[in-house]
């Protein structure tokens, strides 16, 4: 995920202090034990995501990065190469930004089975925690920002939601203290939409028409 505008993350060490105090005190005792949304709630949406299939290939994204008054700070645009080997996964994202600016991070990824995923980036404290249920991805992690000359730890909480084989929006909450940042949005499209929705079965028969008949790849895949 893509670093914040810098500036819009500046808040003294006691400002900080006093606004959380006041957003804990302003929650009313019935309301501080409400919960989100949960994974679970999507799993009977469709189509159902398969993070191992739609993350194959080449995957193009573009995003914003929007402050917590609403206002967008950063645009941007991200070329994915995704590889899998068996059940780890690498996703090498590539930024670049509206101000000219570029930036890399590479997922190194494990699915440990029914849909659940860890990771790892350089960038990334510790490891990130990620699992599916129908068509949504939930994913946790701790990313270091560099912000004036200091490393921050700040939080995020990436939603992402499969609408059809190409089409995928994620929305992620940067948090730090429990104060809530701002948000970063993106729609990523694949690539090859045809082949992320192909089942073994399905290439076998392909494969083996090519044989019988000595038909070119690109025929195959009409």
């Amino acid at each position: 995920m893509p670093s914040p505008d810098p500036a819009s993350t500046r808040t003294a060490p006691r400002r900080r202090a006093v606004l959380a105090a006041t957003l804990v005190a302003l929650v009313p005792p019935g309301l501080a034990g409400c919960a989100g949304p949960a994974i679970g709630d999507y799993a009977g949406e469709r189509p159902a995501l398969d993070l191992r299939r739609y993350f194959d290939g080449e995957v193009l994204a573009h995003g914003l990065f929007v402050d917590r008054a609403g206002r967008v700070k950063r645009r941007f645009t991200v070329t994915m190469q995704c590889t899998w080997r068996g059940e780890d996964g690498e996703l090498d994202e590539r930024f670049v930004y509206s101000d000219g600016s570029q930036e890399r991070r590479v997922w190194r990824l494990r699915h440990l089975g029914n849909g659940r995923y860890t990771g790892r980036a350089d960038d990334v404290v510790g490891e990130a925690a990620g699992e599916t249920a129908g068509n949504t991805f939930r994913w946790a992690y701790t990313l270091r920002l560099p912000v004036d000359g200091r490393v921050w730890e700040v939080q995020f909480d990436d939603w992402m939601h499969l609408i059809d084989d190409r089409v995928m929006l994620n929305r992620a909450t940067m948090s730090k203290f429990g104060i809530r940042l701002g948000e970063v949005q993106l729609v990523f499209t694949r690539s090859t939409p045809q082949r992320a929705a192909l089942g073994t079965e399905t290439l076998a028969k392909r494969m083996a028409v090519r044989a019988r008949t000595g038909a070119s790849p690109g025929a195959l895949e009409a």
